[in-house]
């Protein structure tokens, strides 16, 4: 076994873990494997055991990515579901709209405008989250909280794409207990919009909270999906772009 694939494992075991904890079904929670400055290679070794979701946080390396998996022989390209994670500016939304199936980052309504009109007619519409910026964090992306409910209503009007959920990058916390606090401040504000009957939700049905260092609280709060990297691929052994 290579030692992505027993990163794997020892991550789909901890999810297992969090969910018996938190009376809830592991099939329940969505393990998007964050493949950030790694290469198509280390993508197609996770994807041989068995994982199907990865997440980028850099659109041109993601696309940059996604080409090259496509070029890969056999079916394992078409198998893939590619996640927007990162920051979008304005000048790269069409690249996202033409390459990716998810985006989690969207919190302004001219991204999610740009985002509708660019996505190509022959792909499924785009399954958007909106972030939520629910710690405060001054240096932080995402929509404030008292605004969410606005543009989750807003963006779930636009053609081309659907609103499934909202996601959540909090500051690091100290201990499980604030961990947990803020994921369910998240999960709260998601249940009030999913309440309140809003026009054009169809499937509002995602939350997309924890990372590597606080899944477990994040799983307990009520998490659809998380989001890890280190765990499963290493620690980076390139800077950043």
């Amino acid at each position: 076994m290579t030692t992505i694939a027993n990163n794997l494992q020892l991550v789909r075991v901890r999810i297992n873990r969090a969910c018996e904890a938190a009376g809830r079904d592991p099939r329940d929670v969505l393990l998007l494997a964050v493949s950030k400055t790694f290469d198509a290679e280390a993508v197609a070794e996770a994807a041989a055991a068995g994982q199907r979701a990865f997440g980028e946080n850099y659109i041109q390396e993601g696309v940059e990515k996604i080409l090259a998996i496509r070029e890969l022989p056999g079916p394992l390209a078409s198998d893939l579901q590619w996640h927007c994670i990162g920051p979008i500016q304005s000048n790269k939304t069409r690249l996202v709209a033409e390459h990716f199936d998810w985006v989690h980052t969207v919190d302004r309504l001219k991204i999610a405008e740009r985002l509708s009109s660019q996505r190509p007619a022959h792909l499924p519409p785009l399954q958007v989250c909106i972030q939520v910026n629910m710690d405060g964090g001054a240096t932080k992306s995402g929509v404030p909280p008292q605004e969410a409910m606005a543009l989750v209503e807003a963006v779930a009007q636009l053609p081309r794409i659907r609103v499934r959920g909202l996601m959540s990058i909090p500051d690091v916390a100290p201990d499980f207990s604030a961990q947990l606090a803020v994921h369910q401040a998240t999960r709260q504000l998601f249940d009030r919009i999913a309440a309140a009957g809003l026009a054009g939700l169809q499937e509002f049905d995602t939350l997309s909270m924890g990372m590597t260092a606080d899944l477990d609280a994040a799983i307990q709060a009520g998490s659809t999906l998380v989001r890890v990297g280190t765990g499963i691929f290493g620690v980076r052994t390139r800077p950043v772009p």
